[in-house]
Order: structure tokens, then C-alpha cells, then sequence
């Protein structure tokens, strides 16, 4: 399966040359002959992907073609190190010999479908678990009141049992008396849209013994759709479309299928969300996501495969909960090592334990492990070439590892799997990919903001296990995880997890693209940067050493001309020596939580540099306040005109500073700390000009310094967050106006006149935190105002006596936290109103304001409440945070629900 590294790696090879061969004296009809003969590889190994693992002599001649571009790519990046035409001359040819034995040698001219979506089908009856909740769902739907066709949709990724599911809701006896017409039509991932109508056809007539329309077989797609509607136009039918791929496949039985008013449905089953939100556009609420089986449900079934009589023996627990870690609720991980375990020795430990320790191995060589890598495959094998490398890249990051997306997309940019589009960032364009990989339900979003942009993300371990054997098999990454760890020659990233590995070749390491580290430790054994450079790492583009045991800064890495991106966060390093303007492909430099406080005046040289992150938390032992410190700017930091991301420069530098940051006219996103009062005048003509800004943080320098930001007269469009840390004589009029914003934090505002008046019209505003923002004593939240809002933070409102909430205002709220505002003693006036509202907390309050919350209290408030799920309060106590919470509390439940305390430790501050 390499033609999504191989493509990718052909097209980037394609345009090096290109590029180059322009100023290649003598070598124009060789680059000319070279380009063809890619784009002719390109195309077979596209035909030849879904073929290589039954076809071994494909799969060696694909091996071949991979070898011949990563020694081309090693060639040319080395001919970029040094100029020297003849190495990129003699590395031509070589390719182009390797590249014609390929070609000669493939003489395979079909490929065999592979039918691993009928696996799904086989799971026995008496397997089932955990079926019966989303089937009764199921059912419910399909045999509504509603008169008109609904669509109906079961979405989630490959061997949850999404057609196993569908399977038991459309043979159940209430289902086949309800609809006399059915069929079900197995889609796929390759389709030809006149055979899924011809099966449908089929399958309608046979249902009442009816011999098929004449000429079915030479109808063309129109005839063959008007046949159905024609034949369904006035029978209450069920339609199953059991995977379905893509919104393309919806759309062909979608106006085959009639919109009567006979109470007709179409139950559509799907790995894509795209395809689920689709089909059912005129029925949102009827997708139904199905999840993972519960912890309880996994073990059932988990001994009803292994176990006579379903009863795991005492010895074998601990083992076996190690495993069903693992599978992580997924039935056809579950059942597929299930069978693996069965044939083992019950009484021997030991062979439980081995199964578990080499789990990655049997995934290739057990054939039921091999009937759910086919399964999860067929995802992968749909994939564009671009998307394979970017869900390959997943096999870097330890197991039970959450993504930072932000970072994931820098690595993917810096990689050069991001192709540019017009109009759009390179970040943007890596955005939809990783948008694409969720919709497909490949990667799962573990964390998400609250005005719902992803934070963190993962794949599912078994995924892993996969595309770690991939990545290997195409030389793509590797894992070390032992100080005796190798790897291949041609291998072209390295991850090492744990352990530093022990010297390579020279030759093996010179070869390495990508170098990542996790989880080292510091141990007694010479320099890890000795270590880890031993090897000469010329060519190396993306070099992550996070949490790693460096004091200092390593000297080789300078040499790195190719160096891309380079992440030093978390590290001890505290120094950045002026030799990094050798690196003058330098995109990403990360310094996150390390303790840098300034930069050499000489990365200015560094033009291409997008993302420049200088900055760490330190939390005060006593008063659990965290505070942020950031970096002194050089000066004539403008140079920098590719950045696109600058966190966190210090801004008591000066005026200059100030006017530097606006000729910076890519930034997205800028973080200033240590802001003066004399400099805002300069900061908001800077602001002016950064027309790109997406996120703005700024911080004065003292919590009592004044930050005079009234001077912006034209704001960024499309400014979606806002964080404003200072004492302000009046909140910027500007702010008003930024209909783009979706984030806003005030801290240390100190106004006099209330905020919301000029807040709550704010058309895309959901997430607000105000903090010793208010020194009034009402806050009104009037009707119709913050529309979209669905967080509110409201902190150390010392004054604040009371909170109205008008009926209107706020509709889509959905979690409100009141902390530290000592002088309200009432829950807000209102707050009945708000219908959305899952979660409020009282942190840090009155505790007359709890009592108040007693489902017995004589207020009364606990009625106001009532509908609101979660109710917390939390006080400090002996040193930890007592939570008093009223959950699930209905109205109904009022003279059972009872407010319980619960001890936690918990951070001071909720943000």
C-alpha cells in the first residue's frame, strides 16, 4: 500500500525537478524524460495499490520503484546541500534504470476486489452485545407517525457493527409487517450507480414474485431511476444503504427514491459524517453516531468468544482487561483477538501475556486480526495520496497519546504534505485535511474548545497498529523504543519513545527526514545530543526533541540546512545562540514551557520562519496563580515577514517594538505580555495594518497598568479571538464591531459602566470570561442579546449583588460559572429561562448562596434550576475543594434529588 507515500513523494520529487532542471545546463530532456515517467509511475502504482498484498511480485517491484525515489530524493537534497551538478546527474540515471525494471516487470493487468465490507455481516447471532439500546432507537424512527420519507443514518467507523446493527433493525418482525417493500443495497467504496439501481430494481420486483421490467439490463441511468419512482412512488418502502462512502453514492438513490407521503424511510449506514449530515439534511435529528461498547459490554462479549461458560478464570482477569484496553470497545477488534486467545492454553498465563506483547505482530499474521486490518484498510485505501501520508503520520505519536492539532498541522506543513490552494493558508488547507480524516471517522476528536474548534485528536489504537506496520513496510517511520533499537537504511523518520537508541550507522542515520523524541529520560549516559547526532543528520527537515534532557542548546543542529521545524518545548534549554540564522528554512520554531527569555538579534535572518512560540507558565506555590512569560523581541523583528504566529513577545521594550509588529502583515495570531499604557497609541496602528489577524492576546504590564486600545479606527475583519488583560478607563468602542469574534476574555478590566451593553450584540460570540472586569453591583443580560453564546464565565465581580437574566437573552446557552464574586447571594434572577443550560457552578461563593440551591431550601431556587443537569458548588476546605452538587436534578425529583459533597483537588482559577 505505498502510493500514498510514493505519490506524494513522486509529485514532490516532480516538482524539484522542474524547478531545478531549469538551471541544469545540458540536462533538459533528461529532467524532461524524468518528469514523464513519474507522472506513468504515478498513475500505475495508483492502479497497483489495491493489489499489492496478494500480488507479492507487485508488491517487490513497488519496493523497487519506492527505493529508486527515496535514493532520487536523497541525491537531490544533497545536491541542494552542495552544488555539485554531477551527484544529481549520476542520481538520474540511476533512477531512471530503476524506474524501467519496474515498468518491465509488472505484467499484472487486473485487480481483485477486495469484499471486506461483508465481514461485518459475520458475527454470530449470539455474539451480539450491546445491540439492543441503538436497535430499539433504531426501530422507534423507522416506525414513527411521520407520513413523509425520513432519512435515517448510522455513522461511525469501520467494525463498530454498524451493519451487523442495521442488519437486526431491518429483519425484526415489526419492521418487515410495517414496510411490505424493502431492499437492501450494499454501496461500497467503488460503486457503478446503474448496478446499485439494477440490484435495487431487482430486488423490489422479487419481494412479490414479480419478473424484472424489460430490458432492465441495457436501461440507462435516467430509465433506471424513473423505474423505481415510478414502481415506489405510492408504497411505504425501506431502503438500506449500507455503506456508503461518499455524498455522490447518497445522491444517486436520493431522487430514485420517491417523497411520499406513505411514511417511507431510508436507513443509510456510513463512515463519513459528511455522508450522515447529507442524506439526512431534512432530518438532523435522526443520525444516530454509533459508539464503542461499554467497558461491561466489551467483557461480555469478550468471554462469550473465549470462555464455555462465559466466565473469565480468576488468573486470566488482569490479562484480559489489559487487552480489552486495547480494543477499546470496538466489536470487531474485540472478537478478532478473541479468536486469537481462544486457541491458547487457559491454564498458561504466559501465552496470554505473549498475545498481548506482540498484539502488533499478530495483526499480521493472524487471519481473523487480518479480517479487521482489512476492514480499517478499506479506510485507509480510500484515502487521496495526500490524506495516506497525513494518517501514516499518526504512527509517530506514542499509544494513548492526544495530538495537539496545531502541532500535527505545523508537522504536516513542514513535511511538505500540504499543497498550497488559492486563497487559502497552507494552515487552512492542512485544516481541511485533518477535517476530512474526521468526517471519515479515522481520527477522533479526544478535546475540543468551547467555541468549537479541536484541540486534541487520536486514532483508534488498533488504526495504529496498522499504519505503524505500514509506515514500516513502506519505509515511511519507524518506532525505537529500546537503547539497542534499528532501523532500515531507507527509513525515512524516526520516533523514539522511552529510550535513546544506541549509535547508528552513519550511513542509516544520514538518510533520516524526521527525527522525534518522546518520553526520554534523563539518564547517566553521555550527551543525548552526542547521541543523537552521532549520525550526521544532514538531511534532516523536522527535528521534535519535546520533553527531552537538554540543558543547552545543541550546537550540531545549526548544521542543519533543511531543518524545517524544530521543537524544543519543555526542554531546559534557556539559551539560543546566534548560529541559528544558519537555518534558513526554518518554518516552525517552538520554545513552549521552555525557559528562553530572549532571542539573538540574528534570527532575523530566518525569512521563511511562520511560527515563532517563546513562551512558559510559572504557577506561584502559594497562591496557585499561574503567569506567563514570554520573550525580548530583537529589534527590527519586521524582517520577519513570513510569520504568521508570534507568542509571546514583551512589549516594554518600547515604541519601536510596536511599530515592528505591523509590518508583520501575515500574523493570524500575535501574544503580547508587559504592555504600558504610553505604547497603546502605537500597538493599535500596528493592529490597523494586520489585516490577516485571526487571535489577538494582549497583556499589560501590571495588573493595575492601564491598557489605552481606543485608537483603533479600522480592526481586523476577521479577528475571531480577543484576550484583553489590563485596567481599562473604558472598553474599546471597536470591540463592538468585530462581528467575526467568537472567543472574548476581559481580565482586570475595572469598569465602571456595565460591558454587556456593548457586548451583546456581538453576532458570532460564544464564549465569554470576565474577570475583575465589572465594579458595579446588577449585571442585566437583557433580552435578544448574546444570541450564540454558550460559555460564561463570570470572576471576582467583588461588587456584584445581582444577576438578571431577561427571557430571550442568551438562547444557546449551555454552561454558566459564577467564581470568587463574594456579594451575590442569589442564583440569577431569570435563570430559569435558560432552557440550553447543562452546566452551572458556583465556585468559591457565599455558601448562603448554596443553601439556597437545597432541594428543601426556603427560597426556593432550587426550583429554578431544576432543569439544569449538572449543579455544582464548590468551597475551599482543609486544603482541597469541596463540590457540593446537585446532578440530574428535575423538577419531578425535587423531594428525592439531594445536594451530596464530593472532595476534589482543583486549580484556583477555572480557566
Amino acid at each position: 500500500m505505498s502510493e500514498g507515500v510514493v505519490t506524494f513523494l513522486l509529485t514532490k520529487l516532480a516538482d524539484f525537478l522542474v524547478e531545478r532542471g531549469k538551471n541544469l545546463a545540458g540536462v533538459e530532456c533528461e529532467v524532461e524524460y524524468i518528469s514523464d515517467e513519474l507522472e506513468f509511475m504515478t498513475a500505475f502504482l495508483r492502479l497497483g495499490d489495491t493489489m499489492e498484498d496478494s500480488d507479492p511480485v507487485l508488491k517487490c517491484l513497488v519496493k523497487k520503484v519506492r527505493d529508486a525515489a527515496y535514493d532520487t530524493e536523497d541525491a537531490l537534497d544533497n545536491f541542494s546541500l552542495s552544488h555539485v551538478s554531477d551527484r544529481g546527474h549520476e542520481s538520474h540515471r540511476r533512477y531512471c534504470n530503476k524506474n524501467n525494471i519496474m515498468i518491465q516487470g509488472s505484467s499484472s493487468n487486473s485487480i481483485p476486489r477486495l469484499e471486506c465490507q461483508r465481514d461485518a455481516l459475520l458475527i454470530e447471532e449470539a455474539d451480539l452485545v450491546g445491540i439492543e439500546k441503538p436497535k430499539q432507537q433504531l426501530i422507534e424512527w423507522l416506525l414513527g407517525s411521520k407520513t413523509g420519507r425520513e432519512v435515517i443514518s448510522v455513522v461511525g467507523m469501520g467494525g463498530l457493527g454498524k451493519s451487523t446493527l442495521v442488519k437486526r433493525v431491518y429483519d425484526d418482525s415489526n419492521v418487515k409487517k410495517h414496510f411490505k417493500f424493502r431492499a437492501w443495497v450494499t454501496v461500497s467504496q467503488s460503486f457503478k450507480r446503474e448496478d446499485l439501481l439494477k440490484d435495487m430494481i431487482q430486488q423490489l420486483f422479487r419481494v412479490h414474485r414479480k419478473p424484472d421490467p424489460k430490458g432492465v439490463d441495457s436501461m440507462d441511468y435516467n430509465k433506471l431511476r424513473s423505474v423505481i419512482h415510478e414502481f415506489l412512488q405510492r408504497k411505504k418502502y425501506l431502503i438500506v444503504l449500507d455503506d456508503v462512502w461518499h455524498p455522490s453514492a447518497w445522491h444517486v438513490f436520493q431522487h430514485a427514491s420517491p417523497n411520499n407521503i406513505c411514511g417511507s424511510r431510508i436507513l443509510v449506514t456510513t463512515r463519513n459524517t459528511e455522508v450522515a449530515s447529507t442524506s439526512c439534511m431534512d432530518s438532523p435529528d435522526k443520525v444516530y453516531p454509533l459508539n464503542p461498547l461499554s467497558r461491561e459490554e466489551s467483557r461480555t462479549l469478550f468471554y462469550k468468544k473465549i470462555f464455555q461458560n462465559n466466565t473469565c478464570p480468576p488468573h486470566l482477569k488482569s490479562v484480559s482487561e489489559t487487552i480489552l484496553d486495547r480494543c477499546e470497545g470496538l466489536p470487531l477488534a474485540i472478537v478478532a483477538i478473541s479468536g486469537v486467545l481462544a486457541t491458547k492454553d487457559k491454564s498458561r498465563i504466559d501465552e496470554w501475556e505473549m498475545v498481548h506483547r506482540s498484539l502488533g505482530a499478530g495483526l499480521e499474521e493472524n487471519d481473523m486480526l487480518m479480517s479487521a486490518r482489512k476492514i480499517l484498510s478499506l479506510s485507509y485505501n480510500d484515502l487521496p495520496y495526500y490524506l495516506k501520508s497525513c494518517l501514516l503520520y499518526f504512527s509517530i505519536f506514542p499509544v494513548g497519546n492526544r495530538i495537539k492539532r496545531m502541532t500535527l498541522i505545523r508537522l504536516w506543513i513542514a513535511e511538505g504534505f500540504v499543497k498550497g490552494k488559492e486563497g487559502m493558508t497552507v494552515e487552512e488547507v492542512a485544516q481541511e485535511y485533518l477535517n476530512e480524516l474526521m468526517k471519515r471517522s479515522l481520527v477522533q476528536v479526544v478535546k475540543t474548545t468551547t467555541d468549537g474548534r479541536v484541540k486534541t485528536c487520536r486514532i483508534h489504537d488498533l488504526l495504529r497498529e496498522i499504519m505503524i506496520a505500514m509506515a514500516k513496510d513502506q519505509d515511511f517511520a519507524v518506532i525505537a523504543r529500546e537503547e539497542g533499537s534499528t532501523w532500515p537504511e531507507k527509513v525515512r523518520r524516526v520516533s523514539i519513545h522511552n529510550a535513546m537508541p544506541n549509535k547508528q550507522r552513519r550511513q542509516v542515520a544520514s538518510r533520516l527526514r524526521s527525527l522525534f523524541t518522546f518520553w526520554v529520560a534523563d539518564c547517566n549516559y553521555e550527551s543525548p545530543a552526542r547521541k543523537l547526532f552521532s549520525g550526521r543528520l544532514r538531511l534532516l527537515h523536522v527535528l521534535d526533541l519535546e520533553g527531552a534532557p537538554l540543558k543547552e542548546f545543541p550546537k550540531e543542529i545549526v548544521s542543519l540546512f533543511l531543518l524545517k521545524y524544530l521543537s524544543l518545548r519543555n526542554t531546559k534549554v534557556n539559551f539560543i545562540p546566534s548560529t541559528i540564522s544558519q537555518l534558513k528554512n526554518l518554518e516552525t520554531l517552538d520554545m513552549k514551557r521552555a525557559p528562553v527569555s530572549e532571542l539573538p538579534v540574528e534570527i532575523r535572518k530566518l525569512q521563511k520562519l511562520c511560527y515563532l512560540l517563546v513562551y512558559r507558565f510559572e504557577i506561584d506555590s502559594d497562591d496557585r496563580i499561574s503567569t506567563k512569560y514570554g520573550f525580548k523581541a530583537p529589534g527590527q523583528i519586521g524582517r520577519l515577514q513570513s510569520l504568521q504566529k508570534l507568542c509571546f513577545v514583551e512589549a516594554n521594550q518600547g515604541r519601536n517594538l510596536m511599530f515592528e509588529l505591523g509590518r508583520l502583515k501575515q500574523l493570524r495570531k500575535l501574544g503580547i505580555l508587559k504592555l504600558k499604557k504610553k505604547h497603546g497609541k502605537a500597538l493599535c496602528s500596528s493592529v490597523e495594518r494586520l489585516t490577516n489577524l485571526r487571535a489577538l492576546s494582549v497583556t499589560s504590564i501590571t495588573e493595575n497598568e492601564i491598557i489605552d486600545l481606543d485608537y483603533v479606527a479600522s480592526p481586523p475583519q476577521y479577528l475571531q479571538r480577543l484576550y484583553l488583560g489590563g485596567r481599562m478607563e473604558k472598553l474599546p468602542d471597536w470591540i463592538s464591531s468585530l462581528d467575526s469574534l467568537v472567543r472574548l476574555v476581559l481580565k482586570w478590566s475595572q469598569l465602571n459602566d456595565d460591558p454587556l451593553l456593548s457586548l451583546q450584540h456581538l453576532p458570532n460570540l460564544v464564549h465569554l470570561e470576565l474577570v475583575q472586569v465589572y465594579n458595579g453591583e446588577l449585571l442585566c443580560f437583557q433580552s435578544k442579546g448574546f444570541q450564540r453564546l454558550k460559555f460564561l464565565g463570570l470572576n471576582k465581580l467583588e461588587r456584584l449583588r445581582m444577576i438578571t437574566v431577561e427571557q430571550g437573552a442568551m438562547p444557546c446557552l449551555e454552561k454558566l460559572i459564577v467564581q470568587s464574586c463574594k456579594s451575590l447571594r442569589r442564583v440569577p434572577s431569570g435563570i430559569e429561562h435558560l432552557s440550553t443550560l447543562k452546566v452551572l457552578e458556583f465556585f468559591d461563593m457565599p455558601k448562603e448562596l448554596a443553601m439556597t440551591l437545597h432541594p428543601n431550601g426556603e427560597d426556593g431556587d432550587y426550583l429554578k434550576v431544576a432543569h439544569v443537569p449538572d449543579v455544582y458548588s464548590t468551597f475551599w476546605n482543609n486544603g482541597n475543594w469541596d463540590i457540593f452538587s446537585s446532578l440530574g436534578a428535575k423538577l419531578e425529583d425535587k423531594h428525592s434529588a439531594q445536594l451530596t459533597p464530593r472532595i476534589i483537588k482543583r486549580n484556583y482559577t477555572w480557566k
